[in-house]
């Protein structure tokens, strides 16, 4: 495709690329510390990260692994999983306390042993809507902790799962306040903005925008991205014939309650237009199992 291919200045973060890119490398790793600071609301302040290895095993071989968009740990020690959502799958929420586990499970020493536990938070990107919330516009942050249900207290303060919802944050840029505002824009609206707004005068974003430009890529760089470009394009465009399609036949609720047929079509289309596995596993929540058998 060449950089003339593009009509866009900047990577879109919603590609695998493109997230990784932004957030997952050492050489922008200060957009990654902005990023959860501003997620925090200054409750705490990340002033360091160490990027872990992103792929997980299970304790015995037959186990199923997990591979995570953004794994690090602060300087406490508290770990970080960031991930990247496109797709609604039905056991989202499931997958993403099966994922925390494996943070809180590393932790364990041998020998004495008091069971203390650094902080782990997992932060879901999410550029769709949970359906229980779609009538609710205002509220797309969703911080989740254990609770004693009958005090409303928190019970646990060290496992915190941290949603945002994307597609519902519509404030321009002359309503942008906090830093969480910010990056929320700059997660929404990367892709359709020319050059910097006025708004967005941090280092921090003048370092974020000169790493997002896409002219700015190596050969290498600009081939992967396209790579990654056409497989957000294709699970998009599979997801969304699939959802038309159920409309039509009258199951408006069909992808959004995560029908096992409908998933099994997408996965079908995806595998026809040649997707890795991993790419149709986290875009439908289906096993590599089922997917081969498809």
């Amino acid at each position: 495709m060449g950089i003339e291919g593009f009509k866009e200045r900047y990577v879109n973060p919603y590609t695998d690329f493109g997230f990784k890119k932004l957030f997952g490398t050492e050489m922008n790793k200060e957009l990654l510390i902005s990023f959860l600071n501003a997620l925090l609301h200054g409750e705490q302040t990340v002033v360091d990260v160490t990027y872990l290895n992103n792929e997980h095993l299970g304790a015995y071989g037959g186990e199923r692994r997990a591979i995570f968009d953004v794994y690090c740990e602060n300087d406490r020690g508290e770990k970080f999983i960031v991930e990247m959502q496109n797709v609604y799958q039905q056991f989202f929420k499931d997958r993403s306390v099966f994922y925390a586990t494996f943070p809180i499970r590393e932790q364990a020493k041998r020998g004495d042993w008091d069971f203390r536990l650094a902080a782990v938070y997992t932060i879901g990107i999410l550029n769709f809507v949970f359906e229980e919330d779609r009538y609710s516009p205002e509220y797309f942050y969703h911080r989740v902790m254990l609770m004693d249900v009958e005090r409303k207290e928190v019970f646990y303060d060290k496992l915190t799962f941290i949603y945002l919802e994307i597609p519902k944050f519509n404030k321009t840029e002359d309503l942008l306040e906090t830093m969480f505002d910010k990056w929320m824009f700059v997660l929404r609206n990367l892709t359709r903005l020319m050059e910097r707004p006025a708004a967005l005068q941090e280092r921090v974003f003048e370092h974020m925008f000169r790493a997002a430009e896409i002219a700015r890529f190596t050969p290498q760089e600009l081939s992967e991205y396209e790579e990654s470009v056409k497989a957000y394009r294709d699970i998009k465009n599979a997801v969304d014939t699939a959802h038309k399609e159920g409309f039509h036949e009258g199951h408006e609720e069909g992808f959004h309650e995560g029908r096992e047929e409908e998933k099994k079509e997408i996965a079908r289309k995806l595998k026809a237009m040649g997707l890795p596995a991993g790419e149709i596993a986290k875009s439908t929540g289906l096993s590599s199992e089922e997917i081969e058998k498809l």
